[in-house]
């Protein structure tokens, strides 16, 4: 079985609707992930931003607030599988998203 691993980079900046610089998740590392997952975030991270960690089946396992232009989430308790990601705003908006892998 061949496994990619693949980060993605965001290079665009996104505008709200009041033109503020909207953060977004610029790269996560390492894909696939065995004991922690890095994010980095773009500028515009005054504000404060949540990421929310989801399971496959829709369930979510996470969530922090991203004070940080980068943070680390270890992965104990997390399974084998695939994950999603969601970078929300203040108002609950989410402004990123993608998925990543987890082996064990």
């Amino acid at each position: 079985m061949l496994f990619l691993a693949v980060t993605l980079t965001s290079t665009a900046q996104i505008r709200s609707n009041n033109n503020d610089v909207v953060a977004v998740v610029k790269k996560f590392y390492p894909n696939p992930a065995t004991t922690a997952i890095n994010f980095e975030f773009s500028t515009g991270m005054d504000k404060p931003y949540t990421l929310q960690l989801f399971n496959f089946m829709g369930r979510k396992i996470y969530e922090t607030g991203t004070a940080l232009q980068r943070i680390i989430i270890p992965l104990n308790g997390f399974f084998r599988g695939v994950y999603i990601y969601q970078l929300r705003d203040r108002y609950g908006k989410i402004v990123d998203s993608g998925k990543f892998q987890v082996v064990k």
